[in-house]
């Protein structure tokens, strides 16, 4: 049935714009929210930009675990400005409208972009792993090449799979509806708004999900199992806080990331679940990226005392030459 009535959709006139319906069932919030999404976006842009400063202008930060970093920074950047902008835009003038080009061009960032995230905290976690099971063989084995290697396969092969995604996408016909319930055009969303035949898609679907999403999350999984079995293989107590400061903040990051991902594809897409749905993609698409820096400078005393040490040498610069603030 769904299939005829897909075929019968083909003779209608294809749509080439959607409507992102986002909050707009919340108009009375309209300008609550775009001052709220505008301080996040601030503050995740100065957050994650002055974090890969950092890592490129401190020679401290030139270790394995704030390369990689630098690169989780340096993505979050471009995740989040592939969303909030289009968001905030919409808040402010109340147009939610967005061109079929558009809509498939921001899916094909943010799903690369998430793809090489997961990729991305895989690495971050085997690093983590080789730093604590393996700490006499740690620089042997993570070294420069290996962490070229591994930032560059996440980053390849994040935008490899989405790619073959935005093709299947582009060759979809849309004859309506165009509303799409949420604030940024998703997959999911779109092949259901989709009158082309998408059972060839499905399996598609979970094969690269499984590639570029369940993988990452085993082997992270697999790497904290052997970290936490070697924490608590230390005698000290001492030993053990040590060694779990190393990696508490990644830790963190993954629990919120992974978290709220399988929350939301979990969740049902109906009823009052569907606003539950925007409230945990909220959280992964708006407020990981800026729990990121937060997380890793409040809990790491080499990013702290690298900013007191900014803070001062800024503070000197201007006394010495005073006339640079005018």
């Amino acid at each position: 049935m769904q299939l005829k009535e897909k075929e019968e959709g083909k003779n209608q006139t294809a749509i080439m714009e959607f409507i992102l319906l986002g909050f707009g069932d919340l108009p009375e919030l309209q300008t609550l929210l775009f001052l709220i999404f505008l301080v996040i976006y601030i503050a995740t842009m100065a957050g994650n930009i002055l974090i890969v400063a950092l890592v490129v202008a401190d020679q401290h930060f030139h270790t394995p675990m704030y390369f990689f970093l630098g690169n989780l920074s340096c993505l979050e950047t471009c995740y989040t400005s592939n969303i909030l902008p289009r968001l905030l835009a919409s808040l402010l003038t109340g147009d939610r409208t967005i061109s079929l080009p558009g809509c498939i061009t921001q899916f094909h960032f943010f799903g690369s972009l998430v793809t090489t995230e997961c990729s991305l905290l895989a690495a971050m976690s085997y690093d983590r792993y080789l730093a604590i099971c393996k700490p006499l063989h740690y620089g042997t084995l993570m070294n420069v090449q290996l962490c070229l290697q591994l930032a560059a396969g996440s980053w390849i092969s994040g935008f490899l799979i989405c790619t073959i995604f935005t093709f299947v996408t582009s060759q979809l016909i849309f004859c309506g509806p165009n509303e799409i319930d949420h604030f940024f055009c998703d997959f999911t969303s779109l092949i259901q708004l989709s009158c082309s035949d998408t059972s060839q898609i499905t399996p598609l679907v979970y094969i690269f999900s499984f590639l570029d999403a369940v993988s990452p999350f085993l082997l992270t999984l697999a790497s904290y199992i052997c970290i936490i079995a070697t924490i608590l293989g230390i005698p000290s107590t001492t030993g053990r806080q040590k060694a779990f400061s190393t990696c508490s903040s990644h830790l963190i990051v993954v629990a919120l990331f992974y978290g709220t991902i399988m929350i939301v594809y979990m969740l049902p897409k109906s009823g009052t679940w569907r606003a539950l749905n925007k409230v945990f993609s909220v959280c992964y698409t708006v407020l990981t990226p800026l729990a990121n820096p937060l997380i890793y400078s409040l809990r790491n005393r080499e990013v702290q005392e690298a900013l007191r040490n900014a803070a001062a040498d800024s503070v000197n610069t201007q006394q010495r030459f005073p006339f640079c603030t005018l």
